[in-house]
Order: structure tokens, then sequence, then C-alpha cells
């Protein structure tokens, strides 16, 4: 049996680590008192093949299958609800709305261009002023991220792995064939290291000696507001059949909704509205809070494209997501670095494509074919933004995925 270190105990880390225990045992390495505290922990949470660039939106149909139909006993209900985006063409937008709208007629649920009445229908709140055209993404759903995170980390501790927490890697070094891992918890050594640090991933790498990939910590914004008691869909209100959205009445049933200029998001969360102003601000790795202007202009930009007139925030936090040049992760076997595998740059897609990056971020680790190519995801393509080329190869991975 083979060992293998896993850095970074988000969901990238733990999904890897859920496959890798098929072929030995893992041990994973979370700085943090509780797993997921980062990024995992304050996801938006939705599952949306119309989201990202091609490469991703082919990474999150992998997933697809396993998010739907997980292994039994992974959890105790659906990791998938059905929730739908609502998507606006808000004044001067109408090129990216023909582009999003091409490109979403592609996907496997095709969008479908609205009319006014259907966004009333779908989300009253939405000011008819604000917008000349509307689409629905109709196949987008919310995921359970914390049933997924943790059915994970439970399947490497039930194939014997261990999951250590506040193991902070102080120094990481290959000698003897080994990888070994100086961690605020003790040392620990295998031939194989998983770098799935999240923000901190180059920081891992120079500790190993292995060159960075350009990855840049993005802050990202959310709170939640209160809604008005009476808001929503009249009781005897029936959603059309063709919008595969559940039928129900509330804001609990809402679509998230969105603009194609991608300046704000929002969505139902917990009897209240989670609203983001998409904001994407460079930020050094660490555990980031929320600016107040960030959230004054999330409002400012709510209030804007709805009816709500919002007087208090009910709670705000902020996250970060990693990403390099071309917004594609980074997955694979470091050139240099014999047992170094990248599992990094997942952006804002990590949670959606967790089985399918964490598959192959296990057959890089054990260099195991798989029957799709993913050398685009490569940390060598085209030489990485430390050479100063954008990278560009991800389009291909549309007809490699088929």
């Amino acid at each position: 049996m083979r060992n293998f270190l896993i850095v970074g105990g988000g969901v990238a880390g733990a999904s890897a680590g859920y496959f890798l225990a098929e072929s030995g045992t893992v041990t994973l390495l979370e700085m943090e008192r509780v797993p997921g505290y980062h990024a995992t922990g304050r996801s938006a949470a939705l599952f949306s093949e119309y989201f990202g660039n091609p490469a991703v939106r082919a990474l999150t149909t992998a997933s697809r299958p396993f998010l739907t139909t997980p292994p039994p006993g992974f959890a105790d209900g659906p990791l998938l609800t059905p929730r739908g985006v609502l998507t606006l063409c808000p004044v001067g937008a109408a090129e990216q709305f023909a582009e999003m709208l091409a490109d979403g007629l592609a996907a496997p649920t095709p969008v479908r261009e609205i009319g006014h009445d259907e966004v009333h229908r779908l989300c009253p709140i939405v000011r008819s002023g604000w917008y000349s055209r509307a689409m629905l993404k109709p196949a987008a759903m919310d995921i359970d991220v914390d049933a997924l995170h943790q059915g994970f980390l439970r399947g490497i501790r039930a194939r014997g792995g261990q999951v250590i927490t506040s193991a902070r890697v102080r120094s990481l070094s290959r000698r003897g064939g080994l990888w070994r891992a100086a961690t605020d918890a003790g040392e620990f050594a295998a031939p194989i290291v998983v770098n799935a640090a999240g923000a901190w991933a180059d920081e891992v790498a120079a500790l190993a000696g292995v060159p960075p990939i350009g990855l840049r910590p993005l802050r990202r914004t959310a709170f939640l507001v209160d809604l008005p008691e009476d808001i929503g869909l009249p009781e005897n209100t029936e959603l059309p059949e063709n919008t595969d959205l559940p039928q129900g009445v509330g804001a609990a049933r809402w679509p998230m909704v969105t603009d194609v200029a991608d300046t704000f998001y929002f969505k139902p969360e917990s009897g209240r509205l989670l609203v983001s102003p998409a904001d994407a601000t460079p930020m050094p790795p660490g555990d980031v809070r929320p600016d107040d202007l960030d959230v004054a202009i999330g409002v400012e930009r709510l209030q804007r494209a709805t009816t709500l007139e919002i007087r208090s925030v009910r709670h705000a936090w902020a996250g970060l997501r990693s990403a390099v040049a071309d917004d594609t992760p980074v997955i694979g076997e470091a050139q240099d670095a014999p047992g170094f595998v990248w599992l990094a740059a997942l952006s804002g897609y990590g949670v959606q494509t967790a089985p399918a990056v964490g598959r192959i971020a296990a057959a890089a680790a054990t260099r195991t074919p798989l029957d799709v190519a993913y050398d685009h995801l490569s940390p060598e393509r085209n030489h990485l933004e430390r050479h100063g080329t954008p990278m560009s190869r991800a389009a291909f991975l549309t007809e490699r995925w088929k």
C-alpha cells in the first residue's frame, strides 16, 4: 500500500484524499482547527454547468453523476437540490448577453430566454425597468457543501486514513524518496504529496522548492439581508411547467438572480437573501474579512436591480477564490519535483467540480491513466504565468470530455 500526504483540508484536498484512499493510506494535513474554514466554508454553494470557461464547465459536467447519485452512505440526503439561475441584461450589456445566451444554448440543459412576465413570476422583486432581456438557466442546483465535504472526509477515515487539524506545514522537503512535512502537529512523510492548500498553494510549493504557478487569491464578499414577511409568490401561484424549477411558494423558491456583467448576485438562504457584489479584489492569503465599501456597493446594486429597500445587513463575510491567468484549475505532477502533485487554482469552481478534480488529482498522484486527457490542466501548460504567457489551452477540453 502506498502512502499519500495531502496539504489542505478544503473540499479539493478532501476529494483527492477520498479517491486516493482507494489506493493507499492518506494523511490529510489541515492548518486550521476545522477543515474547510476558508474557501469551502464560505462558498455560494451552486452547481452550474453554465458557469466558467469550457474547461470548468466540462469538469462540472463530469462531476454531476457523483453529486446526483453519491455512493451509498456518503451523505444522509441529496447533495443537489433545484434552484435555477435567472440572468438579467442591464443597459449596455447586450453583447455580453448574446454571447452568454449562445454559450448557454450548448449546455446539457439549454438556457431559455424569457420575457418580463415570467421574470416577475419567478422573482417578483426584480425591477422591471432595470433590464432589457433575461434568460433562465434551469439546471443550476444548490449544493449541500457541508454534506459533500464531510462525506469526503468520512470516506478518508473509513478507508484507514487520517485527518490531522492544526497542522500547518512549516517545511517540506524530499529526502530518500519521501516528501517530509514538518507541521505544528508533528512530522509526516510519504512518497507523494498533493498540494491542495488553496490560497496558500504557492507558499507550500515554495517550501518544497517547486516553482510557483502565479496564483492570485481574490476576495469575494457576501452578506445576508432580511426580506419583508409578505414578500414572495402568492399561495396559488404555479410556476410554468417548462422552467424545471420546483413548485412552491415564497422567496425560498426563487432562483439565484445575477446579471451578465457579473456585478452582483443574490439567492434565498436560510429565510433571508444572500447577496454579493461579485467582487474579486486581490489579497494575500489569510483569514479575510469583508470590506464595508464592498458591502455598501452590494446593497446599492441590489436596490437598483430590485424593489427592495435595505435598511440593515444581518451578517457579512468574505472568502478567497484563487486563480491563475486562464481561470482554469491546475492539476498534475510538477515537472522537476517527482511526487509533488498540484491541485490548485480552482477559483470559484472548487465545490461544483470537486468529484472530477479529486479523481484527476488521484490519477496524477498514482500515475494512473484516465479515460479522458487532462494534460491541459498540467502545471506546465504554456509555461504558466511565471514565463509571462497567459494560458489558453482550456478550450479543447470540451472535445476531450465528451
